[in-house]
């Protein structure tokens, strides 16, 4: 299909996702948040695809919820348009193919939301991250969430609560993102990372993220019964026998997906 609020390329087994509203800052709206979705879940669906990019056009990378759609709504039109903004932080964590984001400049709001929700996320030195929405009298529930699950209780609180930005440095330090990069090198280093994962085999990329997932929310014998169940599923894929097989004849592995 075709987009506007966001690109969508493919290179080789990446693919890549753009939010491309540079004039506004790449806010999310009613058409990027939709785009956005459909856009992950066509990567999602398409085999050739193994690992995806989130990127902001322009001098940000995403600062938050267009606020020139707010007012005016009904309860429950209000719970639509707040679904719909936060769909990306669930959509993400379903999908079985990594998403890495790629940030520079601005991550506020939403922004710092989807880089939480993001399986990992590359970002540019002196970006500045911020869970604002306290600042206008809102607060940043869904983007709570992930961040969250990415820093643990007193770190997002602090977030939310003060609604201060935080910088780069200090969100790899808190552990919100994964590597902190010079700004002329972001691109070079997410590709870098997404081609590293790109190479490894795709099934078991797509089932450990997937037991990953399925675990964090259950108890700890729950937890670990599920992963391994999946595991043993696992090691009954060709994929499995072909990594074991290279390992062991000192080869590179040829993965079949199956």
């Amino acid at each position: 299909m075709s987009y506007e609020s966001v690109q969508l390329e493919r290179q080789n087994h990446v693919g890549i996702i753009t939010l491309n509203r540079p004039e506004q800052l790449n806010t999310f709206n009613t058409a990027l948040a939709e785009e956005l979705c459909k856009a992950l879940l066509e990567l999602e669906g398409d085999k050739t695809i193994r690992v995806v990019v989130i990127k902001g056009a322009g001098k940000a990378f995403c600062t938050g919820i267009d606020l020139t759609e707010y007012a005016g709504k009904s309860q429950q039109e209000y719970r639509e348009w707040v679904g719909l903004m936060e769909r990306v932080i669930h959509i993400i964590a379903c999908m079985k193919k990594p998403v890495i984001a790629s940030a520079q400049k601005y991550a506020v709001a939403n922004g710092a939301g989807l880089i939480a929700a993001c399986d990992l996320a590359v970002v540019a030195e002196g970006t500045k991250i911020a869970a604002s929405a306290i600042n206008v009298g809102l607060f940043c529930m869904g983007p709570a969430v992930p961040i969250s699950r990415s820093v643990g209780r007193k770190r997002a609180l602090e977030m939310v609560l003060t609604g201060d930005m935080i910088d780069a440095k200090v969100a790899e330090n808190w552990g919100l993102v994964n590597k902190v990069v010079p700004l002329e090198d972001l691109e070079k280093e997410t590709m870098a990372l997404a081609n590293k994962l790109a190479e490894k085999s795709p099934l078991a990329l797509q089932m450990g993220k997937e037991a990953f997932y399925g675990m964090s929310d259950l108890e700890f014998d729950k937890g670990l019964a599920y992963s391994n169940e999946l595991f043993a599923g696992l090691c009954m894929t060709e994929d499995a026998a072909e990594g074991v097989d290279a390992f062991l004849n000192k080869r590179k592995p040829e993965w079949k997906e199956r």
